[in-house]
This record gives structure tokens, sequence and C-alpha cells, in this order.
């Protein structure tokens, strides 16, 4: 996978990823698909949002449809029609957030479905498998993801675990590629490393010099954080934790966040987000604009005849009012669900844009504390 870091501004970089299915501009947001699809939305949605890449998730697709499944159906792109790239996750979040029906050791993750309760067990190999047959561009390893606060000796613990699936996973792509290499296949899936140590500087340290020792990865996720730590003290991790990483590589912050967090994260040098917030927050009535957060229940929008966002040129901005997007949510119209995701995702997706503009500019630390200011 070819990296190209384009410009600088202070500590937040500007760059471009060439993957198989488009160039993706970073800074980025990629809009959450957890089942192939982003909630609400189609793929020709996703295309006129100009979203060049969406995450979806290995443990939800691997319980449904099946990885086998999608394999014979062309994989993720030929699946869902989505034809830009795809980022795929390993299934560490999924341990963490359902750790009730979770047993980790040494050679990887036992669970239990949340859909019939039968058992499976990720390995660090099971899970590029399932990720090769989704034909995903990128592909997290299997890590071993810590709540926090929680005891050094645990997240000691994590960084060991996921220091070693992170090895075996290498070192497994790495065959997997000579294998195409030597049978004249294409072989177009990247594969990211996870960078895990709580907040803690040392131990943050420690884990980045494991995977960096390790050569090879096409980028490196900094995991962990988001998961009960105030977001100061996760600012200040991403401060000290981004030098322990190389500089010509993709990083990117799982799972995070709300405007500030992203803008924040952007400001210390990060280059790739997720976060089911645009979305979930849509659904649940909560709109991001230019001029910060609206509640489109409350009463004072039921006469209001402009767009939810006058800065905003997405298609419900283009189209509709806010006392249309407030009958509808009041009414529970399912439209609702479409209009509001499409407008969120296109707030953050213009957030991110105009931040490597600004980098380009010169004109960072301007838009920064704008942005700071309004959230």
């Amino acid at each position: 996978m070819e990296f190209n870091l384009q410009q600088v501004c202070g500590n937040a970089r500007a760059g471009m990823l060439k993957l198989a299915h488009g160039e993706v501009l970073t800074p980025i947001f990629m809009p959450v698909g957890t089942q192939a699809s982003v909630k609400a939305l189609d793929f020709i949605d996703l295309l006129a949002l100009k979203a060049p890449i969406i995450l979806a998730n290995t443990y939800h697709l691997y319980l449904r449809p099946n990885d086998e499944v999608i394999r014979q159906l062309g994989g993720l792109h030929n699946f869902s029609k989505f034809p830009k790239n795809f980022l795929t996750d390993s299934g560490g979040f999924q341990a963490f957030s359902l750790s009730n029906n979770v047993k980790v050791s040494n050679e990887g993750i036992l669970f239990k479905s949340h859909i019939d309760g039968s058992k499976h067990f990720f390995t660090p190999k099971k899970v590029l498998d399932i990720q090769y047959n989704l034909n995903s561009d990128i592909m997290m390893v299997l890590d071993d993801l810590v709540g926090l606060p929680a005891p050094r000796e645990r997240i000691l613990e994590s960084i060991n675990k996921t220091s070693l699936w992170a090895e075996e996973s290498i070192q497994y792509h790495n065959f997997k590629k000579y294998q195409a290499q030597e049978e004249g296949r294409a072989f177009n899936n990247h594969i990211f490393a996870i960078n895990q140590g709580g907040v803690d500087r040392e131990l943050r340290e420690i884990s980045a010099k494991d995977l960096c020792s390790m050569g090879d990865f096409d980028g490196y996720a900094i995991g962990g954080l988001a998961v009960g730590e105030s977001n100061a003290m996760m600012y200040e991790t991403l401060e000290f934790t981004l030098p322990f990483l190389p500089k010509d590589k993709p990083r990117y912050l799982m799972g995070v966040g709300t405007p500030r967090d992203i803008i924040e994260a952007i400001a210390r040098g990060v280059d790739m987000f997720d976060c089911v917030m645009p979305t979930r927050n849509a659904r649940n009535g909560t709109l991001f604009t230019s001029e910060g957060k609206i509640a489109i229940k409350s009463t004072r929008f039921k006469l209001d005849t402009k767009p939810l966002d006058e800065e905003c040129f997405c298609y419900t901005c283009t189209n509709h009012t806010r006392a249309y997007l407030h009958h509808l949510f009041r009414a529970g119209e399912m439209s609702y669900f479409r209009l509001a995701s499409i407008h969120n995702l296109a707030y953050y997706l213009s957030l991110v844009k105009n931040a490597r503009e600004a980098i380009f500019q010169g004109r960072f630390e301007e838009f920064y504390k704008k942005v700071v200011e309004i959230y």
C-alpha cells in the first residue's frame, strides 16, 4: 500500500492512501457500515457523499451471513455494491463489548454468538482468513482491548497478547502475499497493527516498539481509547503516543468520536477515524452543524424554514427544511433516518475535508480554534 504524506501544518498531516478501490485523501472519516451497510443508507447515498472508504465489522459478518457466503458472492464490494474501499476491524472490540460471553487466552478469543449462543474461536489467522474472504482493502489484526481504568498488570497482559497476535498475523499475511505472487494472483489486502497501552506513556511506547520491530505493517492504529478515560486524558495520550509511530505510515484512531475529538486528534497527527456517532446521533435526533449540535425534536424548529445547516450542500440541506425534519422525527417516519444520517455524515466528511484544506493553506491552527469554539 502506498501512503504519501503531502503536507504538514504543526503536527497536523495531509496525505493520500492508494488502495485497490480508489485513492483516499487524509485526514479522513470512515462511515461505519457494521453489516456491510451504513444504517439507513445505500451505496448510492455513500457515493453522493463522496465517501472513499467505509468500515465493516468482521465479527458480525462472520456470524451473519458468514464470510464464506460473502466470498462466494464476490466479496464486500460486489455483495454491497459499494465500489470504493472497505476497512474491516478484527473482532477485538466485540470481545471487549460482549465481555460476558468471551474468554481470552494466548491463542485467541473464545466467544458465544449474540445471535444463537453458538461458540466460536477467533485466532489471529482465522480473523485474517475471514477478512481475506471479505476482500477488505484494509484489515485489522486481532487485539486484546481493555476498558479503562484498568490495573497496570492487565494492560501489560493486553500489550503482550496484542504483540503476540500481531507477529503471528504479519507472518501469516506475508506468507499469503508470497503465495498469491507465486500463483500470479492479485493481492490487494493491506494490514494495520494496533497500539495498546491504556493512558500510560511507558506502556504505549513498549507496544509501539514491539509492533514497529516487526516491520511490514501498512499502517498503525491507536486502540484502547474512548473506553472510559476522560477526553483530556485521551488527547494527552495521543500527544505522547503518536511520535512513537512511523511518520511515513497512516495513523488510525479507532472508534472516535465527536467533532471536537476528531479535530483534537488531527492536530496531534492522526490521519483516519471511524465512529457510529454521526449516524446513531442522527437517528436519535441530534444533528451536527457548523454552528454546533441541534436537537431536531425541539418545538423551536416546528416553523423553521431554514436548512439544517446553511453552510452544508448535502442532499438533505439542499432539499428540506428544519421544519420538515422536525415533523418526520416527531412522526416516527423512516425517511427521517436516511435524511438525518446523510446530513450528519456530510458534516463529518466536510470537517475532515476542511481540515485537510486548512493544512495545505497553512492555517490549520485557525481552523482548529474555530471548531473547538463551536464544540
